[in-house]
């Protein structure tokens, strides 16, 4: 039976890093890292001048938009993402604790395969997310460069949801738009 495309959880060749090591730990998130970072599109087909053209209308900018953010979801996060860390450039202490707070999602969010347990009780994804989240913004606003940081991330949002409107999909990525929204169906007639 062939394994391939699949991520192994534990090691099981006698010459790979034992299970549970922090080896095997790294070898799951380049995995990982590795099957997010596949959905990425190709920046060719981003940047295809070819392909901007002003929508007919609001109907067609709402479809663009839901087709294109679907389609390029992990090119506008990596966009948004690079703006955001542009903009911390004269700012070396909130990049550092940028960084280190990225560092911190990465490690006790996305990448955890088994939930997190601290003092011998188990802590749910919400939580975790909550305390993230509002150790975020408690470090970056200790840091000063709050300002910055949201003004960047709005430039950054603008920049995605206009590349989104004015950028024609091609006609098949409308199904994509789906596994991210699903219009309900209209009701029956009576």
């Amino acid at each position: 039976m062939s394994k391939y495309g699949t991520i192994p959880t534990s090691s099981s060749s006698p010459d790979g890093p034992p299970p549970g090591s922090s080896l095997d730990f790294i070898s799951r998130a380049k995995a990982r890292g590795a099957s997010a970072l596949a959905t990425r599109r190709p920046w060719r087909e981003l940047g295809d001048p070819g392909a901007l053209a002003v929508p007919r209308g609001l109907g067609d900018a709402y479809l663009r938009a839901r087709a294109n953010l679907a389609h390029f979801s992990m090119n506008y996060a990596i966009v948004v993402l690079v703006v955001v860390f542009l903009s911390l450039i004269w700012h070396p202490f909130s990049l550092i604790v940028f960084l280190a707070c990225m560092v911190a999602w990465i490690f006790l969010y996305f990448l955890r395969d088994v939930p997190l347990a601290l003092f011998g009780r188990t802590i749910g994804d919400g939580v975790v997310l909550a305390v993230l989240s509002a150790l975020t913004l408690i470090l970056l606003l200790l840091t000063g460069a709050t300002g910055n940081i949201l003004t960047s991330l709005l430039i950054g949002l603008v920049l995605v949801l206009l590349h989104a409107l004015l950028h024609r999909p091609a006609e098949n990525i409308d199904e994509e738009a789906g596994r991210w929204y699903t219009p309900a169906p209209p009701p029956p007639p009576y």
